[in-house]
């Protein structure tokens, strides 16, 4: 990409709402591009199976993290209500904190944060920048709509309701919205759920 280059930004005066990353294809593609990073692995993985915004998965430290096993409840707090959010701990997950977990520069302090900069080892990313490595990754995966950060806490939602058929409902508890409207607009579902009902039964 070039330098000052903006990958999958709306042009000036059009919407600046992220979609979720759609193609399960996709998501393997940039899992496969990140297996030799390890922490932009880690944090992708954790975002799009726990559905945490970016500056609450940046906010986790070592020593929240590393003792969780496949099965065991992680609980943040939300930084939009100051709520706690559980989430529980897959095998995606713990593979993925174990492998970054194992090569973390600080892995021997519990204070440390989990995602830290490669530039300043000592603080932790910013959402900025997860903003850009998102746009990086899904660019490189072929995608051309607008990505960003909330990119991943967006690609769980749709996910479960597309391929695992969640209710709505429970995804609108999941998310804390106020309607089931708000959290179909949210997640970009309403039209390709009309889109597909032309498809999934032909009279």
């Amino acid at each position: 990409m070039t330098k000052g280059c903006n990958p999958n930004h709306p042009k000036k005066g059009t919407s600046t709402k992220v979609q979720p990353i759609r193609s399960l294809h996709a998501i393997a593609q940039i899992k496969r591009r990140l297996a030799n990073q390890p922490r932009n692995l880690c944090l992708f993985t954790l975002g799009i199976n726990t559905a945490y915004r970016a500056n609450e998965l940046l906010s986790l430290t070592i020593g929240q993290v590393e003792h969780l096993q496949v099965g065991d409840v992680l609980d943040i707090k939300q930084s939009k209500n100051s709520r706690y959010r559980a989430t529980a701990i897959n095998q995606m997950v713990y593979d993925a904190l174990q492998n970054w977990l194992a090569q973390h520069p600080k892995r021997l302090q519990p204070d440390a944060r989990l995602f830290m900069s490669r530039h300043y080892r000592h603080e932790a990313l910013t959402v900025s920048a997860v903003n850009q490595l998102i746009k990086q990754w899904c660019f490189d995966a072929g995608l051309r709509e607008n990505y960003g950060s909330h990119s991943l806490r967006k690609t769980w939602g749709y996910q479960q309701r597309m391929k695992n058929k969640a209710s709505v409902a429970l995804l609108m508890r999941a998310y804390g919205h106020v309607s089931e409207a708000q959290t179909l607009d949210y997640l970009g579902i309403l039209a390709d759920e009309i889109h597909q009902l032309y498809f999934d039964l032909e009279l």
